[in-house]
């Protein structure tokens, strides 16, 4: 059985459609987390070791499980909130539990990088943590926080594509099915070019957006 064109537009919007929806609801997760694993740290805004050891150990667990695992692990979980555990919707779920804190760590690096003198002048003038948090520290680091992001929809993408082993759905799908079990050399290498220039056209899109917001 040969494969269409149909398929493969379908498998190439399934895979958008789990990588958009995974990253939209992963960045729900990373953001406050990233945020709030730097204000927790010691010396920093909202100082409190428990809350940033706690923080630290939960994202670390997540991310210490390779994705192939973890989706497999989690699967009641995933069969309780979508209702099954096959198909492009039951493979977002694991996607966010693993970009989520990936997210995290990767907005956490982001926010580090601004100068603590841009902080210490922002309290000077009698800013508030939340003022100083969304008025001075993200802006400071949007061009990076953009790059970061990027780096976590690439990831998203490949991951999106594991999600395939088990029935997700998209392009791995496609290319285990078609391309590994049927020995179809044409399907895979289709596959793995439509991967790279999905991944190509989003890192050319951040590194475009992260210079445009960059401060000079």
């Amino acid at each position: 059985m040969q494969v269409d064109q149909s398929q493969i537009l379908e498998a190439l919007w399934e895979t958008l459609y789990m990588t958009g929806a995974s990253f939209v609801f992963s960045l729900f997760i990373g953001l406050p987390l990233g945020i709030l694993l730097v204000v927790t740290r010691k010396g920093h805004l909202l100082e409190n070791e428990a809350v940033f050891n706690v923080l630290n150990i939960v994202i670390n667990i997540f991310r210490s499980v390779p994705f192939i695992i973890l989706m497999v692990a989690i699967i009641p979980l995933t069969r309780i909130i979508v209702g099954t555990s096959i198909g492009t919707a039951a493979a977002i779920v694991p996607l966010v539990f693993y970009a989520g804190p990936y997210i995290a760590r990767l907005i956490e690096n982001s926010l580090l990088e601004v100068d603590k003198g841009v902080i210490e002048a922002a309290q000077a003038m009698g800013a508030s943590p939340g003022q100083i948090i969304f008025r001075f520290l993200i802006p400071e680091a949007l061009s990076s926080l953009v790059l970061a992001l990027t780096i976590a929809i690439v990831g998203l993408i490949g991951a999106s594509a594991m999600a395939g082993a088990i029935g997700g759905g998209g392009l791995g799908d496609l290319a285990i099915t078609y391309g590994y079990q049927r020995f179809d050399t044409v399907v895979m290498l289709l596959t793995v070019a439509i991967l790279v220039v999905l991944v190509q056209g989003v890192q050319s899109l951040g590194n475009l957006m992260s210079r445009r917001v960059r401060r000079s």
